[in-house]
């Protein structure tokens, strides 16, 4: 296999599994597809303002694809007329 299609499958997996609303992004996972840093995505989630996690584990959370997508039309700015 070539580097190329090495990189087309790559960005394909990436591609499906953005599309799919059950996939879980981890917490790091969630920052960078958001693009902040984790201190932001901790002070995100201690105001209580991002969207729902889900506790994988004792010490790890991560954020399904379909909240993450919730959470951002939630928080987009509707263009309204002065």
């Amino acid at each position: 296999m070539t580097p190329q299609e090495v990189e087309r499958r790559r960005r394909q997996s990436e591609r499906d599994r953005a599309n799919n609303d059950n996939q879980i992004l981890t917490f790091s996972e969630w920052c960078a597809s958001n693009t902040f840093s984790l201190a932001t995505g901790r002070r995100i989630r201690k105001a209580g303002k991002g969207p729902r996690f889900i506790q994988l584990s004792d010490r790890r959370i991560g954020v399904t694809v379909g909240d993450n997508r919730a959470w951002q039309l939630a928080r987009t700015l509707e263009n309204t007329p002065d």
